[in-house]
């Protein structure tokens, strides 16, 4: 299918949105500080994902234990780019990687990973087409944090009131609120290195 894998998101001329969901507290002082900080780690992997449905799929429209507050956060596609430019897949495939060692070796190297899921539609179904999530490693936190983030915003309270529409039948109207999502262009460089259409 074309176009199966290929990145949607909210961006401009100058960034993009990416989501991710936490607990009260890393949130809380994460919008407040404009950026995150304690008690979010920069010592783990994080997952950072441009599809918002994607985003309520993992996090249950803001209901699942540790992913209550769901973050907007706007990062510079320089950033981004530079990110996706580390990466390397998290899953083998061989018309790619060539062989299963030296993929494994580039995967254990990589400061970031990238896999791709079936993207979701607004009742959480999976779709043909593909949804990329973003790992960055310890390395690459650092950057995303103190560099590459340029706002933070709780959209937490968007998150519940399309929630509570779809559970009220009014799906067509939740449908209209949702973040609005284009193709986002990479090289055909990078469109290689991540496995795009």
């Amino acid at each position: 299918m074309v176009g199966q894998r290929a990145i949607r998101a909210d961006y401009d001329d100058h960034s993009i949105v990416v989501y991710q969901a936490y607990r009260p507290e890393i949130a809380t002082a994460a919008v407040a500080a404009g950026r995150f900080v304690a008690p979010f780690s920069l010592n783990r992997m994080t997952w950072i994902k441009p599809s918002f449905l994607w985003m309520m799929e993992r996090c249950g429209w803001a209901s699942k234990p540790g992913q209550e507050r769901v973050l907007a956060i706007r990062i510079s596609r320089a950033g981004w780019e530079e990110a996706l430019s580390h990466a390397a897949l998290a899953t083998f495939e061989p018309q790619l990687a060539g062989d299963y060692e030296a993929w494994r070796r580039a995967l254990e190297t990589a400061p970031v990973r990238v896999q791709w899921d079936p993207e979701r539609n607004l009742r959480g179904q999976p779709q043909e087409r593909r949804a990329i999530q973003v790992g960055l490693g310890r390395q690459t936190v650092a950057r995303y944090v103190n560099e590459w983030t340029l706002g933070i915003e709780d959209i937490t309270p968007l998150v519940r009131s399309l929630r509570h529409l779809l559970d009220s039948g009014r799906a067509s109207e939740a449908q209209r609120r949702l973040p609005q999502e284009r193709i986002y262009p990479v090289s055909e460089a990078l469109a290689r290195r991540l496995g795009m259409d």
